[in-house]
């Protein structure tokens, strides 16, 4: 089965005629035309009135072809097909998502079984909502799929799709889909949960973190948590905990922690430590540090930047910075990536 992308980007192409934003402005006009497919030169998107041999499912699209490869198209807007649907294929070779819209939606094949390590995944109905090519890159590496450009062609057989280059999924799309230690460190609204979330969306399994109070009592907070819970993707765990060091050492998935300022803070008020010993705060972090090194399983986590404000007023609050400024600088030293995020935008250090 040949897939030909005649055009990869959204509904008005990427960039939109007329649109004066910055994404749109960095770009040669018709950079990606509205997508557009044709699969063996008979075959349109999406899957209607086919030809002998081919045979649609999920409500169309998905196709599955005379070599028995199977073909989804995801466009935005559209739902999951789970289960996995009676008259089509168990997993399919190629999956041509719109990944700018909702990329769980590629954790939730996945967990379907429905894309493995061995699909090629393509992003396509690519405009302005991502601000760059390269901002677009980054993204598509850290979920395991690709961008190609306009006029490509697949060549997808059953388990071994391959581009027209010769260059086959995992080599085209990288078999490793982030570091297994990744520290966010930003400000207040600077952008960094957003992040954090962002780099696991593509996951089948995640449990997130949460090291916070649940805001009863407290309705500003209880909105904060609200908010946090309705963007993460349905199909996430979640855990309430400050037993970090435990949390690392038995995960089971990828873990996402958010976050550590709110940790300590709970780690101060458990041993009494804001104008007590502190020495219980110190083997705490000790013990997250130790398990931090030798975590199973990849962990994102969002953190404070305290470096950059004013000396804390009182003696507590200093000791407080402190402890979080040190327990940052041992995570990142441990860490295959960290970065700072500032109004949504990433410097890796």
């Amino acid at each position: 089965m040949k897939v030909l992308l005649s055009g990869t980007g959204g509904g008005a192409g990427w960039p939109e005629p007329g649109c004066g934003c910055a994404s749109c402005a960095g770009l040669p006009s018709a950079h990606r035309r509205p997508f557009e497919l044709v699969v063996d030169g008979v075959v349109r998107f999406p899957f209607v009135d086919l030809p002998a041999g081919y045979r649609a499912c999920a409500g169309g699209l998905g196709l599955t072809g005379p070599d028995g490869s199977g073909l989804l198209c995801l466009p935005s807007g559209r739902p999951v097909p789970v289960p996995a649907p009676v008259d089509g294929p168990a997993r399919y070779d190629v999956v041509l998502i719109d990944l700018l819209d909702r990329p769980e939606r590629l954790g939730e094949l996945r967990r379907a079984g429905l894309a493995d390590d061995a699909t090629l995944v393509v992003a396509v109905g690519l405009d302005h909502r991502v601000r760059s090519e390269e901002e677009l890159a980054r993204r598509l590496r850290l979920w395991g799929a690709l961008a190609l450009p306009d006029g490509t062609e697949l060549e997808s057989v059953p388990d071994g799709t391959e581009l027209e280059s010769g260059v086959g999924p995992l080599a085209a799309a990288g078999a490793e889909r982030g570091a297994r230690r990744a520290l966010l460190l930003g400000g207040s609204r600077s952008g960094k949960s957003a992040e954090a979330e962002l780099r696991l969306a593509a996951e089948p399994y995640v449990t997130y973190v949460a090291t916070g109070p649940d805001g009863a009592g407290d309705d500003e907070w209880a909105a904060r948590v609200r908010a946090h819970r309705e963007r993460r993707p349905a199909h996430w765990a979640t855990a309430e905990t400050t037993g970090l060091a435990a949390a690392i050492r038995d995960a089971t998935t990828p873990l996402l922690i958010d976050g550590l300022g709110t940790w300590l803070a709970a780690v101060f008020d458990e041993h009494g430590a804001w104008e007590g010993d502190r020495a219980p705060v110190t083997a705490r972090c000790d013990e997250l540090v130790a398990a931090w090194r030798q975590a199973p399983q990849r962990i994102v986590a969002v953190s404070d930047e305290v470096g950059m404000g004013v000396v804390p007023a009182t003696a507590s609050g200093r000791a407080f910075r402190d402890a979080l400024g040190r327990l940052n600088e041992r995570l990142a030293a441990e860490s295959e990536y960290v970065a700072l995020v500032v109004a949504g935008r990433l410097l890796e250090l």
